[in-house]
């Protein structure tokens, strides 16, 4: 059918889905590494007892019908797998209906996932994934041409994705209305990259400058997204530059590679045959009337279910990163509406005394990402996510983000408890574990030119406030 099938983005197809399987081989596989410390039966927010008392419509989940941990590590190692081999291409060989079914087991196993994940899953890019891997499943196999209705609704997201983040920025913190908020941005935002340092040194009139071309990124370039060729490609390749700057100057988990994918879907196959020794296939066979329907079905429920978010960007007290149904379906998002001006870390510590003293020693655990020791680089994580980094940035922020699963956190380090300790970095009790643990609140600032080359360190830190006094085993029971 003309109107329903184009021939013009095949390899754009190609890879937004390829894109989207690396994304979710990684969403799967950081499932998989953290749950049981997280969410698991002897996990801070365990998923048994979240379940209890909750009805499936609220938060529709396979786990409902059982679980345990051994079924939620099958459920995740399964989606990790069919991930693999979305990633090789073996899914877009398929028959059309077996294709598509592919895509949709991915999109109900990581839902099943994100709607029992609790604080822990609590992220705008949980719900974009899962907004954006359900539209996966209808953009056609290997086989056939790109249906344009897909296509559109892709561009509808990235559309709602970038125009929501600007829309929250310009209503929101004072500066980045005028153009300060990079002052502050790349020293406090929740997991600075190995390049976080450097940004935060440029010139301030450079920063400015950055503040700028985001505005323009993110409040104007979107409505290009739906001209004509070569109209369309040049806002998506405008998109796609700032989310690779975005991707160099800290780590966002996959939010900015999916916004990458889905730009991706936007270029025309002419960009990728100038570009690139490819070329789209020929002959590629019209999309069947069954899947026409299907399609057409599926575009006008998407348009009915968007009222709300777009409703919601046209708010003057519009919401970022929500959810208007519990199957993630059509969102809201958008980010870093407020820039915090001070960096908070809360420095988790341990000691083996038998009593603590003011001569006591004690001993620092390191984090994998957020900042603990002051000559240690931070690294680059994203697209991997580390859940239990990014809470605890938020609950130096406020003391309430962490009620309900910090005092397991030191639980589980005063057991000693391996899965705990395998999402930490360092372990400084690797023979015995501690008989007390406290947590104190440092403010963390980068170095300065001089004092990096004079100490070689990437921080400096000043002691604010105990965040926790010392605790063990016997006062926590």
């Amino acid at each position: 059918m003309d109107w329903f099938d184009t021939s013009d983005y095949w390899l754009g197809r190609l890879l937004f889905k390829e894109g989207l399987a690396v994304i979710y081989l990684c969403a799967f596989l950081v499932a998989a590494n953290q749950f049981r410390p997280l969410l698991g039966d002897h996990g801070m927010l365990p998923i048994r007892r979240f379940l209890a008392g909750r009805r499936w419509q609220g938060s529709p989940s396979i786990f409902h019908l059982h679980y345990s941990d051994r079924f939620f590590a099958f459920i995740a190692w399964t989606g990790a797998g069919l991930a693999a081999l979305a990633l090789l291409g073996l899914l877009d060989l398929l028959p059309l209906p077996l294709s598509m079914l592919g895509w949709l087991l991915l999109w109900a196993l990581y839902l099943s996932i994100v709607n029992v994940g609790q604080l822990w899953y609590g992220f705008g890019w949980e719900s974009l994934l899962l907004e954006v891997g359900l539209l996966a499943v209808f953009v056609g196999n290997a086989h056939t041409a790109p249906p344009l209705l897909t296509l559109l609704l892709l561009r509808w997201v990235l559309f709602r994705l970038e125009f929501g983040a600007g829309l929250i920025k310009i209503r929101g913190d004072p500066c980045w209305r005028d153009l300060t908020c990079l002052y502050y941005h790349h020293e406090t935002q929740p997991m600075p990259g190995p390049l976080s340092w450097l940004f935060h040194r440029l010139p301030r009139p450079l920063h400015k400058v950055e503040v700028a071309g985001n505005h323009f990124t993110q409040l104007i370039v979107p409505f290009f997204l739906f001209m004509p060729q070569p109209v369309a490609g040049g806002a998506a390749a405008i998109m796609i530059a700032t989310q690779l700057w975005l991707v160099a100057s800290g780590n966002f988990s996959w939010l900015n590679w999916l916004a990458i994918v889905l730009g991706l879907s936007v270029l025309p196959d002419g960009f990728w045959e100038a570009l690139l020794p490819i070329s789209a296939p020929t002959g590629i066979a019209s999309s069947p009337t069954w899947f026409v329907v299907a399609v057409v079905a599926f575009t006008a429920a998407i348009v009915a279910l968007s009222y709300r978010p777009a409703r919601n960007l046209l708010s003057s007290h519009q919401m970022m990163n929500a959810s208007f149904d519990p199957w993630h379906l059509v969102n809201t998002y958008g980010a870093f509406g407020h820039i915090t001006r001070t960096r908070r870390e809360i420095v988790v510590e341990g000691t083996t005394d038998e009593h603590v003293t003011p001569d006591t020693e004690w001993r620092a655990y390191e984090f994998k990402g957020k900042p603990g020791d002051l000559r240690r680089r931070p690294r680059q994580f994203a697209p991997y996510h580390l859940r239990l980094d990014w809470l605890m940035w938020f609950a130096a922020i406020s003391p309430s983000y962490a009620a309900p699963w910090f005092g397991g956190f030191v639980t589980r380090l005063l057991d000693g408890d391996r899965a705990t300790l395998k999402l930490l970095h360092h372990n400084p009790f690797p023979d015995r574990p501690p008989t007390y643990v406290r947590a104190r609140t440092f403010r963390y600032r980068f170095t300065t030119r001089a004092e990096r080359r004079a100490t070689g360190a990437w921080w400096a830190r000043t002691y604010e406030s105990d965040f926790m006094p010392p605790a063990s085993l016997q006062r926590r029971q």
